[in-house]
């Protein structure tokens, strides 16, 4: 997956990110390539993104890593006890997840954070055999693209509406909808920390565990 060519406009705009640097980072060398899934291999959630930030995960080569959405989701997994720590910046962080796996629909980072119908489309069969090998039982979809990205790839007709705590079932899966920790969201409260709190409690409770008893690296 790692090496995936297949979209020429995400390929384009991933490796000249990569190439050109935010200024903060300058002296950093960029993941610039698909970003694989990570976390615990015998987690029973998975927690289901849009796709890499151009300097977050594109940057670090690890989802919601480097980045202020990273930050607002790890605290969250942290409180919850999904993390072993309340943030992810580097890939060194030593960072471990329990119970837990963190995917997205699309593995590049895409302009303007938005991927095209057929982009999504050419991606999703990485998702859907990290599906077939996780032994997942519950979903948390970050935002409504990731929402029906998961609908897709489980054929689940009539689409069930997105919205934060919106619960759905797909081939023996619960899908949860919570929004997205993007800045436009919790900057001004549209997720706020027990709201992502309350859907990641709910994800523990419809996956019957109280995780495992030993932490996973995510690296």
């Amino acid at each position: 997956m790692v090496s995936c060519r297949r979209c020429p406009r995400l390929v384009e705009w991933r490796e000249r990110v990569a190439r050109e640097r935010r200024a903060a980072y300058r002296d950093e060398e960029y993941w610039g390539r698909p970003v694989p899934g990570f976390g615990d291999p015998g987690a029973r959630v998975v927690v289901f993104g849009l796709a890499p930030a151009a300097h977050g995960a594109n940057r670090t080569g690890r989802f919601f890593t480097g980045d202020r959405s990273g930050d607002f989701l790890f605290a969250g997994l942290h409180r919850t006890g999904f993390s072993d720590k309340a943030v992810s910046r580097t890939i060194a962080d030593d960072a471990r997840l329990l119970g837990l796996w963190i995917s997205a629909a699309v593995r590049c980072a895409p302009p303007q954070n938005k991927p095209t119908p057929a982009e999504r489309d050419a991606c999703l069969p990485y998702a859907a055999r990290e599906f077939e090998i996780l032994q997942a039982r519950v979903i948390v979809c970050l935002g409504a693209f990731a929402w029906d990205a998961a609908l897709r790839l489980h054929n689940v007709r009539p689409k069930p509406k997105f919205g934060h705590g919106a619960e759905a079932s797909a081939d023996g899966l619960t899908l949860l909808g919570c929004y997205h920790p993007s800045q436009q969201n919790t900057f001004t409260g549209v997720l706020t920390p027990p709201m992502l709190d309350a859907v990641l409690l709910r994800a523990r409770e419809l996956a019957g565990t109280n995780g495992p008893k030993r932490a996973h690296p995510v690296g």
